[in-house]
């Protein structure tokens, strides 16, 4: 057995070739939604193997890295950056048909946002891909799926990935003509038109806004993971990155138009 680096310590392990994780209320959708990837060929994710008798969500594992914070040289290479958006364009393409009146019935974690045309990740960022090498092949971690549009997923992976974050922020890099230059290079892999991509920067904003109150709420609700979060002060550092792509939204957008 070996335990796992994520968001929730000594809980994820990996048992040969499967990986054992805590289960939830939105275990069954996120198992229901592997499956069905898996069926319209899209590979580039765990395949599910249900739920334990100790309450234990079972998953295959997928050899390769993974890189958490500070970025390795591999996840912050370019090849990373645009192999990552071909990888969630193809997720998206397969997740698309799952949204049939049978999905409206599951439990998320995520509350499903108006207008859904695809069932998002909700966290597709670098610390949830798995690379062979620099190129990613792979999506883990679906907890936070949920339906919603395209776009929602690809504001969150543009503050991940180019990343629009501030120059204080020491998870991040570049300069902010750097960041519109990766996030371009996205853009384009993945195929975004240029309506799309004018929607993106005040996305962005309203994407982090979003996630400092699901922390704020959840902390108040008991969830001890975003206490933790809370009292670290990542809230702070979503609003500080927030309030910076929203200053820079018009240079942005206009930079992914190029």
């Amino acid at each position: 057995m070996e335990i796992l680096e994520g968001g929730r310590p000594d809980v994820i392990k990996r048992i040969g070739d499967t990986v054992q994780r805590p289960a939830g209320p939105w275990t069954p959708a996120t198992q229901a939604l592997l499956q069905h990837l898996h069926q319209q060929g899209f590979h580039g994710a765990p395949t599910p193997h249900g739920i334990t008798n100790d309450g234990n969500e079972l998953v295959s594992f997928i050899p390769g890295h993974v890189s958490n914070y500070p970025l390795s040289a591999a996840a912050k290479s370019t090849t990373a950056l645009t192999s990552a958006a071909t990888l969630l364009r193809d997720f998206h393409r397969a997740s698309a048909t799952f949204l049939t009146a049978k999905t409206q019935a599951y439990t998320w974690q995520l509350p499903a946002r108006p207008n859904a045309d695809v069932i998002c990740h909700g966290d597709f960022a670098p610390y949830n891909v798995v690379l062979n090498g620099e190129t990613a092949i792979a999506i883990i971690d679906f907890d936070t799926a949920h339906p919603a549009p395209r776009l929602w997923d690809i504001a969150y992976a543009l503050y991940r990935w180019a990343p629009f974050t501030r120059p204080d922020n020491t998870d991040g890099f570049g300069s902010t003509a750097q960041q519109i230059q990766r996030a371009t290079l996205f853009c384009d892999h993945y195929g975004l038109d240029a309506k799309e991509r004018s929607a993106l920067p005040l996305l962005i904003v309203e994407r982090l806004y979003v996630m400092v109150d699901t922390i704020v709420n959840g902390a108040a609700q008991g969830n001890t993971a975003f206490q933790a979060n809370l009292a670290d002060g990542h809230h702070l550092l979503y609003i500080a990155d927030a309030e910076y792509v929203k200053a820079q939204a018009k240079i942005i957008a206009t930079g992914l138009q190029q």
